[in-house]
């Protein structure tokens, strides 16, 4: 897994609780091209599993990396079709 790809758009959900961050992660990779990565800005330690199994579970979404930060934790969602 390479950490070279550039970041298309970045949703924040810093405060937003579960099922928050994984709906509004829905919404949001609809609105982003093919082939473009969606930066996930959470602070609920919760989204590391829920955004992970939701990529799982979707087709046309791939979940690239995620990261712990202090207490905000980013996801990298790349749409892939």
């Amino acid at each position: 897994m390479s950490d070279a790809f550039d970041i298309t758009e970045t949703l924040d959900v810093k405060g937003e609780s579960c099922p928050m961050p994984v709906v509004k992660t829905k919404k949001a990779i609809d609105d982003v091209a093919n082939g473009g990565v969606l930066e996930v800005l959470s602070t609920d330690s919760g989204s590391m599993s829920d955004i992970d199994g939701w990529a799982q579970g979707t087709d046309g979404v791939e979940l690239l990396k995620q990261v712990e930060d202090g207490d905000v934790y980013k996801h990298y969602v790349e749409k892939t079709n």
